[in-house]
């Protein structure tokens, strides 16, 4: 499965540029893929950037997405009353990895995807070791709902670098839930005036995680990074998106044939 779109909502067309693209290449592929995008960056390092249209006018663009294109839709929120309206919406719910040892956002979310079919997406927080992320995946049983995924985004190392130790791939999946690799989050290098990135890392470590047995991945994409208004140096031009992809499906199908 991949799991792609822009990091921010920046305007309706956009969204639609960019998801008819996703849209495709799933068909293409013959792959299942869902359709990402932020209604809110509550995560900023400035409080003068740009945070996204909200969180109404955000699940509006993203019904127009799943209207004009069919595809399945995820979204992360902050907050637990947040939870009922954008499960209501979204096929998908994600936890960011800040968030992810919060209980009652944990709670709220598997009550409210469990409500109406959907799944919770929980990112492994960079200061968690993987066998941990079992107790954000037993809160979210425990209230109500078993159809989990963890995401591995990049651990901290020091100051202002993730790293990726890809025993965490096989390690989360013993807790028995898919595992989606973060491809473009991974890359990024925190710190500073602005969240930096190295798009660059984006392939080897793609095709790293789909040799470590993941079960998605999440690659957040734009067709001009460099102009984005939220994590364009860590974001993988929509031009690229599809040779990536059918690079990672050979690799997946050529590590699926080993015992």
């Amino acid at each position: 499965m991949v799991i792609a779109g822009p990091c921010v909502m920046e305007s309706l067309d956009l969204l639609k540029e960019v998801s008819a693209s996703i849209a495709k290449l799933g068909e293409d592929l013959g792959l299942p893929v869902v359709f990402k995008s932020s209604f809110d960056k509550a995560n900023r390092t400035s409080i003068k950037s740009y945070r996204g249209p909200g969180l109404d006018e955000g699940l509006r663009m993203l019904e127009s997405i799943k209207s004009e294109t069919g595809l399945p839709v995820t979204t992360d929120i902050h907050e637990a009353g947040q939870a009922d309206s954008v499960a209501s919406v979204c096929e998908i719910v994600q936890i960011p990895a800040f968030l992810a040892r919060q209980t009652d956002l944990i709670v709220a979310t598997a009550e409210a995807t469990a409500k109406y079919g959907g799944v919770i997406n929980i990112k492994k927080p960079q200061f968690v070791a993987p066998e941990d992320t079992l107790h954000a995946v037993r809160k979210a049983e425990e209230a109500g709902n078993a159809n989990i995924m963890l995401t591995e985004r990049g651990t901290v190392f020091g100051y202002g670098r993730l790293v990726n130790d890809f025993r965490a791939i096989p390690i989360m999946k013993q807790h028995g839930v898919p595992v989606i690799f973060d491809a473009t989050h991974s890359v990024q290098t925190p710190g500073g005036s602005t969240t930096g990135g190295q798009r660059e890392m984006i392939r080897p470590l793609a095709r790293a995680a789909v040799a470590a047995g993941v079960d998605a991945v999440f690659i957040e994409t734009h067709p001009d990074p460099d102009n984005a208004k939220s994590d364009g140096p860590n974001m993988l031009p929509l031009s690229q998106l599809a040779a990536l992809i059918s690079e990672l499906k050979q690799l997946r199908e050529l590590t699926l044939s080993f015992p």
